[in-house]
């Protein structure tokens, strides 16, 4: 029998916690819930979750704080609530550590799909670490094993999907991904209203790499330039 699951939630707001509990636990998870970013903290500590649903805005601590220390005290995927829009509250929730974002109102079935895409992706990842392979795409420099990126030979901290993002992308440099193509093979699911998420992560992509190394082919998707 496969080990359960754990995932902690932190959002303060009672009514979201009690059903999002009740869904996971219904999908086979094992759920711990914080209501604040000071609690999130300690039971992140004693729980030590295969993954984290963290509200954006939190009482005390805000879930960009509460991020931050956790993948500095031990790197998990973390799925981040926003009810917040605007594109930079998103750039910079993945620029502190978080892996995919869900913008509220959402649904359960959509919630439980990138829950079961962040663990895939880490299982693969595991698998992955084993290949002693460095991609070399212009300035850019992918260590593939040790999941390293570096530029003009300064490394770039990237998140689990961005790396996962950049690294599919320099399978094949200079070829057009399509936007749901790229949703389906590094997020694991496609939806075609989720590919806005795509577009974010590679907004955080050329922050951290620069602004040239990815190319939009506007109405189609995304290229790694080739130079």
């Amino acid at each position: 029998m496969a080990e359960q699951r754990r995932i902690l939630l932190v959002e303060d707001d009672g009514t979201i916690a009690l059903a999002v509990r009740n869904r996971l636990a219904a999908e086979g998870f094992e759920v711990r819930v914080a209501g604040d970013g000071e609690t999130a903290l300690v039971e992140y500590g004693r729980a030590e979750p295969d993954l984290v649903i963290l509200d954006r805005l939190l009482p005390g601590l805000d879930g960009l704080e509460v991020c931050r220390r956790m993948q500095l005290a031990r790197p998990v995927p973390v799925l981040m609530l926003t009810a917040l829009g605007e594109e930079t509250d998103v750039l910079v929730g993945l620029g502190v550590g978080a892996d995919d974002y869900l913008a509220k109102p959402f649904s359960m079935r959509e919630l439980v799909a990138r829950i079961h895409a962040l663990l895939r992706r880490v299982e693969r990842a595991v698998q992955l670490a084993s290949e002693d392979t460095v991609i070399r795409v212009g300035e850019v420099e992918i260590d593939t094993a040790a999941r390293r990126v570096f530029v003009r030979g300064a490394e770039a901290q990237l998140t689990r999907t961005e790396f996962d993002l950049l690294r599919r992308l320099a399978e094949r440099p200079g070829q057009v991904f399509e936007r749901d193509r790229l949703l389906s093979d590094v997020w694991g699911f496609s939806e075609a209203a989720a590919t806005r998420t795509v577009d974010s992560h590679v907004r955080a992509l050329r922050r951290k790499l620069g602004s040239g190394v990815v190319r939009t082919v506007h109405g189609v998707g995304y290229a790694l330039v080739r130079r």
